[in-house]
């Protein structure tokens, strides 16, 4: 939509003296492998949508340009804490992206199919800047453009007044130029360009830097969403979830909160031994009303860093509930808690395979047996090809060494899926059996035990934090009358 002589949103003054830094080379090649210096003054690439802003740009070399930058991590051997850093998911936006190189185009292209952009619109064409005034001119901006461009110095910001005759108020710039120059970032940020972007580049810098845009500044804080499901029925996945989420509170001192979302069969109160008023169906069958005092309400606290939403429990209803409602519940809880765990049940619906998609980790529980084993597999294959960008899930064994029970090797399990599980908790009947009984967790009963331990290093690798070092129970734990 054209505007008549608008004020444009960037200003070239004395186009004549400003000076660029010229690299005829650079951009020229790959988009992955070159060999550029940062943005910023750490030692390894960053983010993104992670660099120094307008006002940081102080002092002596910010950016670090004397140092030369790490090749980039290849997605192949992405660990863990390469991707702890939760984004949350862009709103219901439309996003154009003007590209002049066609891998650059590819890549947003690509970005399309992440579960972070799923409520966006996106289009790609060729063409660069000048594509997006010509386009502009005669439609709506989108609320959010990407223009990757070879141009340099003053002709950028040449080529960008242009634009700005053209696109409306309030839209989102990113800029990926061929250019890795300080003056020219001055330039741009000064112009309310969002973002500028050098590569090399991988899809997941490009989400995080659009996903950085669309944080709610009153409620920036998300936690970590960690879905627990089993492979088949009967393999122990929410004694494991119980416990993981216990973990993560008392023995790596994180904030947490357990939603048992299995609502005819959820064992959360009984294993927590405790009998809440309200459940985490209150929640569901009016996602519309939930809100802090609501959750406040409906929530359980088992301990000053562990809360809960049970389950209800109970077959007196049939509760076919919204998809959506899961959704919303689930997003406003992690509004309130560092990490949220997820006990799914063992089925498969809409709202259930939305929730792993969604998810920030996935668990798979299973057993050495070869149910598991096909199921495991089917559910990894699927959220690998829908979570191109994400960690892959990660797999537990349970129950491993029932006596007399044929069983598939570790070692063949492992090659049969790919990927070695992340953990393995042998079939000890009397320990589970007391932690149940007693409503406590497994390390509470036995802190030294090899589940505990398997548990406890489960929830370090999951919040990125150091295993805890748990101390021997002496005899005057086990005997509390010798402390008098």
């Amino acid at each position: 939509m054209s505007h008549p002589d608008p004020e444009p949103a960037w200003r070239l003054n004395d186009a004549d003296d400003f000076v660029l830094e010229e690299d005829d080379t650079f951009g020229m090649g790959e988009i992955e492998g070159a060999d550029l210096p940062p943005f910023d003054d750490e030692p390894a690439p960053v983010a993104a949508n992670e660099g120094a802003p307008a006002s940081a740009l102080q002092g002596e070399d910010p950016f670090g340009l004397a140092s030369p930058m790490p090749a980039p991590m290849p997605a192949a051997v992405m660990t863990r804490e390469d991707t702890r850093t939760t984004e949350q998911p862009v709103p219901r936006v439309t996003i154009h992206a003007a590209c002049d190189r066609q891998e650059i185009a590819d890549i947003v292209a690509g970005i399309a199919a992440d579960r972070r952009m799923a409520r966006a619109e996106i289009t790609v064409e060729g063409g660069g800047i000048d594509a997006a005034v010509l386009r502009f001119a005669g439609q709506a901006s989108p609320n959010l453009l990407i223009l990757d461009t070879l141009m340099q110095g003053p002709a950028m910001l040449h080529a960008l007044d242009r634009l700005a005759q053209v696109i409306e108020q309030g839209t989102k710039v990113i800029i990926i130029g061929a250019v890795n120059d300080i003056a020219l970032f001055r330039e741009l940020m000064a112009r309310g360009v969002s973002e500028y972007i050098v590569p090399p580049m991988q899809p997941l810098d490009l989400i995080r830097t659009v996903c950085g845009l669309y944080v709610n500044p009153d409620k920036p804080f998300a936690g970590r969403v960690i879905a627990v499901m089993a492979a088949r029925g009967g393999v122990g996945a929410s004694t494991i979830a119980h416990n993981l989420a216990w973990s993560i509170a008392e023995r790596q001192e994180a904030g947490a909160t357990l939603l048992d979302l299995d609502l005819p069969f959820g064992t959360a109160a009984l294993d927590f031994n405790q009998d809440p008023a309200q459940s985490i169906a209150d929640a569901l069958t009016a996602p519309d009303r939930v809100d802090d005092v609501f959750l406040e309400r409906v929530t359980t606290k088992h301990t000053q860093r562990l809360q809960m939403l049970t389950a209800p429990a109970t077959l007196e209803r049939e509760f076919e509930l919204d998809p959506q409602a899961y959704e919303a519940v689930i997003e406003r809880v992690r509004r309130t808690s560092p990490f949220v765990v997820l006990d799914l049940p063992h089925v498969w619906s809409s709202w259930i395979k939305h929730t792993l998609l969604a998810a920030d980790d996935v668990i798979i529980v299973a057993s050495p047996d070869l149910a598991s084993l096909r199921n495991t597999k089917n559910i990894i294959d699927l959220l690998k090809a829908m979570r191109p960008y994400d960690s892959p899930p990660t797999v537990a064994l349970s129950m491993v060494g029932v006596p007399k029970r044929p069983e598939i090797p570790f070692k063949d399990f492992a090659e049969a899926l790919g990927a070695e599980p992340i953990a393995s908790f042998p079939f000890d009947p009397p320990l589970y059996g007391m932690a149940a009984n007693n409503g406590q967790m497994l390390g509470e009963v036995a802190p030294q035990a090899k589940a505990s331990l398997a548990l406890d290093a489960l929830a370090a690798s999951l919040t990125g934090r150091k295993p805890v070092e748990t101390k021997k129970s002496g005899i005057a734990v086990k005997l509390p009358f010798l402390k008098l």
